[in-house]
Order: C-alpha cells, then structure tokens, then sequence
C-alpha cells in the first residue's frame, strides 16, 4: 500500500542523475534544500529528484568530528573517493555509478510526523520492485554503515537507507539504492574509513561496526540484472502510475538562487575536510 503522501494529484520530476560535476554531491544537498523551501511554500509541486554521483562517501556530521577524521579522509582520497559533510541526518554513505539516490521533496512539514516521510519513501521502493520481489523490509541491520530504523534489506543484507531533513516547511526525503556491483566491497571501503578516523578511540557518538556481509545490491539480491538506467526508469514509470507528472521538469530561478544561498553553507560545513 502506498503511503498518503504520495496520493497528490501531481509531482514534478528532476532528473539529474547524469550531472556530476566536481561540486556536484555537494551542490545535491543545497538543491534538496532549496527545493524543500519552495515546495514548502507552495510555489512548486511535491517533486521528486534524481541523482548519482561517483566515487564520493558522504559523511555525517558526526563522521567530521571523528578524531583522526584527517587520516580517515586521506585513507578514502587514496582508494580514489572525494568526501562531502552532508546536512542530513544519519552517518558514512558510499556512492558511486552503481548507487542511484532519490529525493522526494514534500510540503507541510510542520503538520507531518518525521516518520511519514520514511513511510512513504519505504512504500514507494516496494511498489517499484513488486514484480521482482515482495521480500522488502525496513529495520536497522546491524552491521551496516549508516544504520538506522529505516534501513531497506532483503533477507536481512541492506542495500538502501534512507535520511530526512526539514528546512521551513518542506521536507527532503532521500534515499541511496545500491543497485549493482558488490555492496560487501562498498562496505569494506566503509569500514576502512572508521578503522582510520576513530581507531580506538572513545567518541561520545557511537559509530558502526561495519561487517561487510551484511550489505548487498540489488542485482546481486534478486538475481536480476539491474542498472542504475534501469531503476531510474523505473522510479519515473511509478510516479507517472500513482499521479501526473508535472511536464515543468526544471528548477524555477527562484530555487537556483536559494540553491547558491543553500550552496554557501554546504561550503562552509566542508570547509575543513580536504
């Protein structure tokens, strides 16, 4: 059953799953977050994003003040990974051409629990991969990188989790689906990174003990060949199933200039991981 929110007569679509420039995993969070605004507004309809970026491990906030986080950053540039602090919640993200990442941006956030926008985002994935499978569950597995309540498994090895943040009175919910490749060797590049930043030191915030095993991709879960081309057609062809979508697939000039404000910060949060 799809969730409530995803009941709405439209939603736009933004697909940037094929920009990826230098600033570009950065700039995706200044976009969420200007999108949030917008739509929180009501100046756009709920909108839906696509994204991927290569080779980049998104660190929480907690992640940036690890205390050896110098060494653990050098460890990721030598494997050939670039690192962005992101502004949403949660821990260390890898991603890569494989992992196909989606933000649905809703308004009335203040009217909204937190665990309606997981819901929905949790509903929507299962109504996408229903011909395939109906094995998806959402609970923290532990082991994972990123753990949380929300994480999505497949008899019981995660291949997505998914983060929430609200700005005004909008809401971005984003998700990042391993879709190919090996999910256990995305995690033993993970694990490195703690094994680097934290060693054995005590940390107030306690950060995972990363198993490899207990990550997977989808390809390598159902047995199917899927692309990242393949699955973001396949998030658009749902939307398109459940409401109409808007034919203004563009962020409107108002969004760009919240984006450049938004970007500022996102700057300034990285400043100090080189």
């Amino acid at each position: 059953m799809l969730h409530t929110l995803l009941e709405v007569p439209r939603f736009r679509l933004i697909d940037h799953s094929g920009e990826d420039g230098p600033d570009q995993a950065m700039a995706s969070f200044a976009i969420d977050d200007a999108l949030a605004i917008s739509v929180g507004e009501n100046l756009a309809p709920p909108t839906a994003r696509l994204w991927i970026h290569d080779r980049t491990i998104m660190l929480g906030i907690p992640d940036s003040r690890l205390p050896y986080i110098d060494e653990g950053v050098a460890y990721l540039q030598e494997k050939g990974y670039k690192a962005v602090v992101r502004n949403s919640g949660g821990l260390a993200v890898l991603l890569d051409k494989g992992v196909v990442n989606l933000s649905f941006i809703f308004p009335d956030a203040k009217h909204i629990g937190i665990h309606d926008g997981y819901q929905a985002m949790v509903s929507f994935i299962q109504y996408i991969f229903r011909d395939l499978t109906d094995k998806i569950e959402a609970f923290e597995v532990e082991g994972s990188y990123c753990p949380g309540t929300y994480d999505l498994s497949i008899d019981g090895r995660k291949f997505a989790g998914i983060s929430q943040r609200r700005v005004k009175d909008g809401s971005a919910v984003q998700i990042y689906l391993c879709v190919d490749g090996s999910g256990s060797a995305r995690a033993e590049i993970v694990r490195g990174f703690y094994e680097k930043a934290k060693k054995d030191a005590e940390t107030r915030f306690t950060f995972p003990e990363v198993v490899p095993e207990t990550m997977a991709s989808l390809d390598e879960l159902l047995h199917v060949p899927l692309t990242s081309e393949k699955v973001c057609k396949r998030i658009a062809d749902g939307l398109a199933s459940i409401t109409h979508i808007d034919p203004d697939k563009k962020m409107t000039a108002y969004e760009l200039q919240l984006q450049q404000d938004r970007m500022k910060l996102m700057r300034a949060r990285n400043e100090n991981i080189k």
